[in-house]
């Protein structure tokens, strides 16, 4: 196969319509793949794909081989030849952070670590995040994000006050802005223990319904875990609101927020999606302990987004005076199992170029094809 070819916009029919001629596809994206098409060994399948006013018409086995020589115009009857390279549907990246994206060339790491991370972030945040420097970060987040395929996306929002009043109003003005070009959803973004305040825990749950947005908390390990979720939750249920959690990103067996989390929603019937992200200390507890944990979640009905990069940025570093020392633990969750549990998982962007993950462009093609690798997501 070769590489897959860049179809110039102004090169296509004025009309509209046009075959892309000898995709290839993989066939697990198709309802119902054409009698012809016979995948190979990798799942794989050679298309002809009619567009008309700028939707698919039409799908049928590529019925000849490919004479394109690696261009990609149309010819005099609108046939555009791919050559055997790569459509897929526009991306979703569900796990983001727009409002933090850029700041490493002024606010990097000092250490790799996620209090590092944190710790800079908080430092950047009450000196540089205005209106106007979190809209432009997040603008240039999105134009790279569309230039990469990608069609809707949610991120998260630093909610703690005063930031709250200023990213949240940015963030609904954008949304329009962008609209028919990228959904953007937003999820905000606040330590469970910050909604021990209960005037806050209104305030921002209030914010987000106005803003259509999800309520979303960060836990690890804190006090009065179980009492805090029911009220996050409530809020939630009162609201008609989705919700979205971090949870457990480090490398403490003991961290047990994701089963809490499981058995919180059970225990307030809560009905609504529900996301969670990270996930990382699961995959380094016991197996009986992991069997109850996935269990819960399949019973909550929680659907889980993994960050294989980010996380393989952050965990492991090397304790303070510990000296240069090569990672053992890579920080991915249990994707494998929880697949294979009927829990929904995905994969997403999650940070980038910020302290919490060096890299990184909003391009999911490059987030799904490093995951294949961390993951051994290889032998699908």
């Amino acid at each position: 196969m070769s590489e897959t070819p860049v179809i110039p916009p102004d090169s296509l029919p004025r009309n509209g319509a046009y075959t892309l001629r000898c995709a290839t596809v993989p066939v697990c994206l198709i309802d119902e793949p054409p009698v012809a098409a016979t995948p190979d060994a990798e799942g794989l399948v050679k298309l002809d794909i009619a567009i008309a006013n700028g939707r698919i018409s039409k799908i049928a086995a590529a019925d000849s081989a490919s004479d394109a020589g690696g261009a990609a115009r149309p010819d005099t009857t609108g046939n555009i030849d791919l050559d055997g390279g790569m459509v897929l549907p526009c991306f979703a990246d569900v796990h983001t952070h727009l409002d933090k994206g850029h700041i490493w060339p002024r606010r990097p790491n000092p250490d790799g670590s996620r209090p590092g991370a944190i710790s800079a972030v908080a430092a950047d945040r009450e000196v540089h995040w205005s209106a106007d420097d979190v809209r432009a970060r997040m603008e240039f987040s999105l134009r790279c994000a569309y230039a990469h395929g990608t069609a809707a996306i949610r991120t998260h929002i630093d909610s703690t006050p005063p930031q709250d009043a200023i990213s949240w109003p940015i963030i609904e003005e954008i949304r329009a802005d962008w609209a028919g070009r990228i959904a953007l959803q937003a999820s905000a973004l606040e330590i469970l223990p910050g909604y021990a305040d209960e005037k806050f825990a209104v305030s921002i749950a209030d914010r987000v319904q106005a803003a259509g947005g999800v309520l979303g908390a960060v836990l690890n390990i804190q006090d009065d875990t179980d009492a805090l979720l029911d009220r996050v939750i409530r809020l939630a249920l009162d609201r008609d609101l989705e919700l979205d959690f971090h949870v457990d990103e480090m490398t403490d067996p003991e961290a047990r927020s994701f089963d809490r989390i499981a058995d919180a929603l059970i225990r307030n019937r809560y009905g609504r999606p529900v996301n969670v992200g990270h996930c990382c200390s699961l995959a380094l507890r016991p197996p009986d302990e992991v069997d109850r944990a996935l269990d819960l979640a399949a019973e909550a009905r929680m659907r889980v987004a993994g960050l294989p990069m980010c996380n393989m940025y952050l965990q492991d570093r090397p304790h303070p005076g510990e000296g240069p020392r090569t990672p053992r633990w890579r920080g991915v969750t249990l994707l494998h199992e929880m697949k294979a549990r009927g829990i929904p998982v995905s994969v997403a962007s999650d940070n980038t170029r910020d302290p919490f993950f060096a890299w990184g462009d909003l391009d999911m093609a490059d987030v799904f094809t490093q995951a294949v690798r961390i993951a051994q997501l290889d032998h699908p």
